[in-house]
């Protein structure tokens, strides 16, 4: 192919480089040059034009690239229709895309003029899904070149359709796992199968415990699942641990604990029969992609997975924030204090008709009053309330307290958006925030102060809880680096959720306050809380 500037009585039948604004309209880049197009550059002023004359050999861009399109697409993998030197490949079915990397580099070296980029190898695609594309660059290439990168073509690019249909998850349980997690757990596994055309057939939940859990395996695979998740009440940590242990109790076995992907270390495959068994890491919980949708989508679509498979997944797999590395912080932002964010726009509809929980006594002291004058006492600042339903009352009942107000007025919605807006609310130079229910009225500043001494991003504590006796309770601290998730949140649904998803960065404080496990929902705890604050005073007053 010819390039350059042409004279306009040598110009006919050459292809327009640019294109050129004349009366009337746009001559536009690509046209062929006809009688009347060359009229109209005369007419314009034109004595020449810059313009591509093909040669002996060579193929237009269009032709070019709907063959080349045509020789790349393989099985379930569909070409489109040329244009301006571009065809466009679409996936024919939903599955993973295959991709020869060593076929995608041969015909890309053929020469600088053709080109195909793809998605990366193992995308999972759905059916039209635009996964390659092929790009003539200049208006011709020499038929020879074409001929060249067909041949490096074969076997380039494939969707290998999702084919298991059937899917069993185990859920193991430990004393006080809330059943909520669970829920959201299954909630979003659902949501993750749903674009495979996989169904959920069982949802077990079995004690964390290995002969417990080697029998609902063995359920399973009788039942038919062509693949069984496992979530565990806790973290994977060595192949004698419970879930791999009940792998090879069933009679299967595991052919890999741990993956270079991040989140998503703490995978286990496993096999029972021809039955994959996946244990999940705790990320897994969360519908944001992380390494379990790698493993997890190839097995869905047929695909053999190897522990070699697996150990080759480190390139491209950090895919988020490490969860303990230390974030450098701006200078001038050293203080990396605590915000106390305290929820107060609920509408206390356990209490009865027309109570508000929040204004109810205490000790002689509204409920509300009793938490922020707590939060005041502690290390965390700014003390942030939250108001929604009866907001001017609860402002009332703190009248001359040093707190802000964050009104939520979409509080009916429920407790997510009242987190949203608290957590919104938090000043940028706070290392992150404890979230305080606004109805514990027995809840000490020690117990804050503890939560915030506890917090050690560089030991892996970046979330701390109170406990006892395996209970957990509230006030949470939360680094900043969840505020993300905490927003993410809808509905009136708490955060249970996200505390499971990052079990590995959940500090347990050892906490022997009564006050931080007892929220007043209802009014017989209400009765409770004023019994045990009645009582606390009468100590407090008794004659030494």
């Amino acid at each position: 192919m010819k390039f350059g500037s042409l004279p306009l009585s040598e110009a006919e039948g050459a292809i327009a480089a640019h294109s050129v604004r004349l009366d009337g309209g746009v001559l536009k880049k690509g046209t062929r040059l006809g009688p009347a197009e060359i009229a109209r550059l005369a007419a314009a002023g034109f004595r020449e034009v810059v313009a591509a004359r093909m040669e002996p050999g060579d193929m237009a861009e269009d032709a070019a690239a709907r063959l080349l399109a045509e020789a790349v697409a393989g099985p379930h993998v569909r070409a489109d229709a040329a244009f301006t030197g571009r065809a466009n490949l679409f996936a024919a079915a939903a599955g993973v895309l295959r991709v020869s990397e060593a076929a995608l580099d041969a015909f890309n070296d053929v020469d600088e003029a053709i080109t195909l980029a793809t998605l990366r190898d193992f995308t999972p695609v759905a059916a039209g899904d635009m996964v390659g594309t092929v790009k003539i660059i200049p208006y011709a290439v020499p038929a020879g070149l074409v001929d060249a990168a067909q041949r490096a073509s074969q076997g380039l690019l494939a969707v290998a359709p999702f084919r298991v249909k059937r899917v069993a998850v185990i859920s193991t349980l430990l004393p006080g796992f809330a059943d909520k997690v669970v829920a959201k757990t299954l909630a979003v596994t659902r949501a993750r199968l749903a674009p495979t055309g996989a169904q959920m057939v069982s949802a077990d939940t079995v004690a964390h415990d290995t002969a417990a859990l080697a029998q609902a395996l063995g359920r399973a695979a009788q039942e038919g699942a062509e693949l069984v998740i496992v979530f565990g009440a806790s973290a994977i940590a060595d192949r004698n641990d419970v879930i791999p242990a009940a792998v090879a109790a069933a009679g299967g076995e595991v052919v890999r604990l741990g993956m270079p992907v991040d989140p998503g270390n703490l995978l286990m495959l496993g096999w029972l029969g021809a039955m994959p068994v996946l244990g999940a890491p705790g990320c897994a919980r969360s519908p944001k992609e992380n390494g379990f949708d790698f493993v997890l989508m190839r097995l869905l679509a047929g695909l053999e997975v190897t522990a070699r498979d697996i150990a080759r997944l480190g390139a491209g797999g950090l895919l988020s924030d490490i969860a303990v590395r230390p974030h450098p912080r701006a200078e001038g932002d050293a203080g990396q204090g605590f915000a106390a964010v305290i929820l107060a726009a609920g509408r206390s509809a356990r209490m009865g008709q027309g109570i508000n929980k929040l204004m109810e006594e205490v000790g002689g002291v509204p409920v509300i009053r009793r938490v922020v004058e707590a939060a005041l006492a502690s290390r965390a600042r700014p003390v942030i309330v939250v108001t929604g339903h009866e907001a001017a009352r609860i402002a009332a009942a703190l009248d001359g307290l040093d707190v802000s107000f964050a009104h939520n007025p979409d509080h009916a919605s429920g407790m997510a958006s009242s987190l949203r807006a608290g957590i919104s609310a938090v000043p940028e130079t706070a290392a992150g925030a404890l979230v305080v229910l606004g109805d514990m009225p027995l809840l000490g500043a020690d117990v804050i102060d503890r939560l915030i001494a506890a917090h050690a991003p560089d030991e892996g504590r970046l979330i701390c809880v109170p406990v006892e006796d395996g209970q957990r309770g509230h006030p949470v601290l939360w680094s900043r680096r969840y505020f993300a998730d905490l927003g993410a949140l809808e509905g009136d649904v708490g955060a249970r959720h996200i505390l499971a998803a990052n079990q590995d960065v959940v500090a347990e404080v050892a906490i022997a306050d009564p006050g931080a496990f007892l929220d007043v929902d209802t009014p017989q705890l209400l009765a409770q809380a004023r019994a045990a604050a009645d009582e606390e005073k009468a100590v407090r007053t008794e004659p030494v």
